[in-house]
């Protein structure tokens, strides 16, 4: 009977007891203590009073605990998962079974505690409701936040309002997210950290004592930084101090202080990973460099390298950009070669690349390059295409274009190294030159258009054997009038222009030294030249065929575009005395027509499938793709870029050929041509469709021009460019380029030659080889493939018959680090006969260890 009592009193005192928990939660807070206590007459006296009068009894209970207003937060739910207010964030809790005491809140197995955007696990954990702490056992983790937290710890101790606690044995990322088993990247600066104890002192900061970081995937990275003590500053930096860098367990170097970049984009000043290498002309290279973050918008890198057999080669670069329309990047390489006299091949190259954009439409531009000697750029450029670039272009300007109306002033200087002895150099400056013209404007309502050209120059030009001495003005003025027409599918444009151009100067040939190409003597006497020039552009209709039925799953069409171009220019009888600087000046009397027909092939898939986009290869490794400031003769523009892949179909130009030739009535150009030799500047009609000089004789017909284009998918691309004479009866030049590429393999070729008519060999010229050049490139995988990947590139001089260039690079990559092995061979006769071999082992997000640099790369 007792016993049954005691259930009975049990029951209502946890009924009782449940309710007053529900009212107080309601009004806002928990007591520190709910007791259960034996059921009497004042018992249920105060139940009683308690149900009916809650409210009177709620404010003297909850005022004790109240939190002040401004931290006042909404009211938190009902157990199990109950909540306390957070900094405006609500708090709760899950696990499998649960204690309350007062304040206190232990959960068992698979406890978890939600608050804000983070999560904290564990299989134990006691919480103080009133104060936030925490204490964490087994299997602890903390997961979430902006930046993708998760820490692993077997203990810690943790306050969910200030963020902050203590954990043991730890094993954290940041930057990933675990998503089905697999590490998904969440942040271009992911990074994992170990540790014996880990800190957590605010949001964003962890302090890790005895551990290591790395950007490898845990629990077997390939390289991690050990250190005594890391600071981590997530979305800022990591700074490791006296720590070890291990690659598979093995140290490698040691560091006092290092940092590790960890932000989004990572701009902090400090010392560079050193490179080192080694070349059989250069001998060892030992090399450091400081990066210095000026600040947000403007950074610098200054370093040197020692050459063990050439002395020191400093090298920097500085880089701004003040606004989101302008930038400044100014490069420095030097060599102090301590060879002496004849052997001294040392030297500098500066490159200024600046633009910016200003109100009324004005801009600017400075293009600037600098370079001492051209055998130094033989003796030391690392790029081949560069190293046997002989031009070197430097441009400043500020442009204006308003209404069809351009306005334009420059500088320029130009310089064409014809050996590499010094001095042997042609030089031609324009400093200042102003320039402004037109496109075509109406004249009224009329059918006419009118459009201008002008030029005020200063200029001057120099090479062995000849100089202007001192500038040469110029002023060119020429005014134009055209009109076009369309008849019945027939375009038809006839246009007559004025040319007027005065020079301070002029030439006094020496016909003794030989003649033209620049002998002779620049005397001050003035010289005007009074041109006339009528052109008729006509362009037939196209004749186009869509052919019935398919071939190759496309349908095809067919399109010829003939044209016709009638041009006579009369006037100039001072061919001979006027300087040359420009294509201003090599304008001669002619009466010619040049007739073109280009032949167009498209195809189209019938069905719904889309371009072949299975080529994964190596874009940037083709035959024809040229870096910046490193043309040769059959490099196009552009560099070899993958072509966008269309997720639908579309119409693809298959083919592309254009035949062209001129025919000229008057073949002596007005007497410009002299017989015997290479008439360089002789017309513009032999530099505009051939590129080269042919006359050497008075002639009717030009060279058969051929310039074709295939390209039947993504990864296909054939150009074949050649100029047949038929006075000679063989091929002028030619130019051939090949690039294809199936699955991770990347294949290319290309040849070049160019004959030049020997004019010694009178009364008949013969075509004699004096450029013969053939490229190959094979290439496997590509840059951030993981695993291996290997690349070649071969230069050969048919007419030395010697292999210029070769290259041969490999590389490994793993989840956060790689190694790239290079070994290159220049022979570039007496000036440079070298054997290089670079290395690279790049860490991700952190930089790289060694001298293969990226812009030098194969790939």
């Amino acid at each position: 009977m007792q016993n049954e009592i005691r259930q009975t009193n049990q029951r209502f005192a946890s009924r009782a007891d449940a309710m007053l928990r529900s009212r107080i939660l309601r009004s806002g807070v928990l007591p520190r203590t709910v007791r259960t206590f034996p059921m009497n007459s004042r018992t249920r006296f105060l139940i009683t009073t308690a149900f009916v009068c809650h409210l009177l009894l709620a404010p003297s209970l909850v005022t004790s605990q109240l939190l002040s207003a401004e931290n006042q937060a909404s009211p938190p739910s009902a157990l199990p998962n109950s909540a306390s207010s957070l900094r405006y964030q609500d708090v709760s809790w899950s696990a499998v079974s649960q204690e309350l005491d007062g304040p206190m809140v232990k959960l068992h197995q698979k406890a978890e505690i939600h608050y804000g955007t983070y999560i904290l696990y564990g299989d134990e954990i006691t919480y103080n409701r009133d104060t936030g702490d925490s204490t964490v056992d087994g299997h602890v983790i903390l997961d979430g936040g902006p930046n993708d937290e998760h820490v692993k710890a077997s203990h810690g101790t943790y306050n969910v309002r200030s963020e902050s606690g203590r954990f043991e044995n730890v094993n954290a990322t940041t930057g990933m997210r675990l998503k089905a088993s697999r590490l998904i990247l969440t942040s271009p600066n992911p990074f994992a950290f170990t540790g014996k104890v880990v800190e957590k002192t605010g949001p964003d900061h962890y302090l890790v004592f005895d551990g290591t970081i790395t950007t490898c995937e845990l629990p077997r990275p390939k390289w991690q930084f050990y250190a005594h003590k890391v600071d981590v500053q997530v979305g800022g930096n990591a700074r490791i101090y006296n720590s070890t860098f291990r690659i598979e367990g093995v140290p490698v170097l040691f560091f006092p202080f290092a940092t590790h970049p960890v932000q989004k984009r990572p701009r902090q000043s400090g010392f560079l990973i050193p490179n080192v290498g080694r070349s059989s002309v250069k001998g060892n290279i030992v090399g450091e460099s400081v990066f210095w973050a000026i600040n947000p918008s403007m950074d610098a890198v200054l370093g040197a390298e020692y050459l063990s057999k050439r002395g020191w080669a400093p090298e920097g670069e500085f880089r701004a950009q003040p606004s989101d329309s302008s930038f400044v990047d100014l490069n420095f390489f030097s060599v102090l070669d301590r060879l002496k006299g004849a052997d001294y091949q040392g030297g500098e190259d500066v490159r200024l690349t600046a633009e910016g954009a200003f109100p009324h439409h004005i801009r600017a531009v400075a293009n600037i390059d600098y370079l001492s000697s051209y055998v130094f750029r033989l003796a030391f450029s690392d790029v081949f295409a560069q190293a046997v670039n002989s031009e070197v272009n430097s441009t400043a300007f500020l442009s204006n274009a308003t209404h069809g109306f351009f306005y334009n002033a420059s500088m320029q200087r130009y310089q064409d190294y014809e050996s590499a002895n010094n001095g042997d150099v042609i030089a031609i400056l324009h400093a200042p030159s102003f320039t402004t013209s037109s496109v075509d404007h109406a004249i009224g309502h009329s059918p006419f258009y009118w459009s201008y050209d002008a030029a005020a120059d200063g200029l001057e030009r120099s090479e062995p054997g000849f100089s202007t001495r001192g500038l040469v003005e110029r002023f060119d003025l020429s005014p134009s009038l055209s009109l076009p027409l369309q008849i019945h599918g027939w375009s038809i444009r006839p246009e007559l222009s004025l040319r007027d151009t005065f020079y301070t100067k002029q030439l006094l040939m020496d016909h003794s030294a030989g003649g033209g190409g620049g002998m002779g003597t620049a005397t001050s006497d003035s010289i005007n030249r009074n041109v006339l020039q009528g052109t008729v552009d006509v362009r037939l209709p196209a004749l186009d065929r869509v052919f019935d039925g398919e071939f190759l799953g496309r349908k095809w069409k067919h399109v010829i575009e003939p044209r016709v171009v009638y041009n006579y220019v009369t006037g100039v009888h001072n061919f001979a005395n006027i300087l040359r600087f420009d294509e201003r000046d090599i304008l001669s009397d002619t009466n010619e027509v040049e007739y073109s027909v280009v032949n167009r092939i498209y195809s189209k898939r019938t069905s719904e499938q889309p371009d072949d986009c299975s080529s994964t290869g190596m874009p940037t490794l083709l035959v024809g793709g040229a870096p910046p400031q490193s043309r040769i003769p059959w490099q196009r523009s552009e560099a070899g870029q993958q072509p966008p892949c269309r997720t639908q179909p579309r119409v693809r130009e298959v083919v592309t050929w254009e035949l062209a030739q001129k025919y000229f009535i008057d073949p002596t150009f007005g007497g410009a041509v002299v017989a015997g030799q290479s008439n360089i500047f002789v017309n513009t009609s032999s530099i505009d469709l051939t590129g080269i000089a042919f006359l050497t004789e008075a002639r009717r017909i030009s060279p058969l021009i051929s310039r074709l284009r295939v390209q039947t998918s993504n990864r296909t691309d054939l150009e074949w460019d050649f100029d047949y004479d038929f006075k000679s009866g063989d091929v002028n030049d030619s130019t051939a380029l090949l690039n294809y590429r199936i699955g991770q393999f990347t294949l290319g070729g290309g040849s070049a030659f160019l004959h030049v008519l020997n004019t010694t060999a009178a009364p008949n010229f013969v075509p004699t080889p004096s450029f013969n050049q053939f490229r190959a490139v094979l290439g496997y995988g590509q840059l951030n493939k993981r695993g291996f990947s290997a690349a070649t590139n071969l230069g050969f001089d048919g007419g030395l018959g010697a292999l210029q260039y070769s290259s041969m690079q490999a590389s490994y990559n793993w989840d956060c680090c790689g190694v790239n092995v290079e070994y290159r061979r220049f022979n570039l006769g007496t000036v440079r006969d070298e054997n290089q071999f670079r290395f690279t082992f790049a860490l991700a997000n952190i930089g790289a260890f060694g001298n293969l640099k990226r812009q030098e790369r194969l790939y």
